[in-house]
């Protein structure tokens, strides 16, 4: 088993990084033919997911409902200010895992992994785990 981490740096509120190749990229590196990549987000106020990203027009849609589902001026408890963070995350999960065939991650045509910034600008980490075989 393989495991590490990885730095992403974002620059606005909220937005979503395209981390695919660095995931890839690890594959690659490491001669991974076969097998079951993780990848972690360990941030409360942020989250991992698959989409499209081969428009993107679907990174602001996402975001846009996103901020519509989950609203500003609800009366959160938390002091921090940052409750809505912390539910958008919720929603988009903490983790992804996909199956690498062929030294690929296996990924549908427009599919692509996105780190979902909901508290920024920050620098952040992501950890991943591949078991290959």
């Amino acid at each position: 088993m393989l495991s590490g981490e990885f730095g992403v740096g974002t620059s606005s509120p909220m937005e979503l990084i395209d981390v695919t190749s660095q995931l890839q990229d690890i594959i690659a590196k490491n001669n991974i033919a076969q097998g079951l990549c993780t990848i972690f987000n360990p941030h409360t106020t942020a989250g991992v997911t698959i989409n499209e990203g081969a428009d993107p027009d679907v990174q602001d849609d996402i975001i846009g409902a996103i901020r519509r589902i989950v609203p500003s001026d609800y009366p959160y408890k938390h002091r921090e200010g940052n409750s809505p963070s912390h539910v958008m995350a919720t929603l988009t999960g903490s983790s992804v895992s996909l199956f690498v065939a062929q030294g690929q991650l296996q990924l549908g045509t427009w599919q692509r992994i996105f780190f979902c910034e909901f508290d920024g600008p920050r620098q952040r980490k992501l950890t991943w785990q591949i078991l290959s075989g």
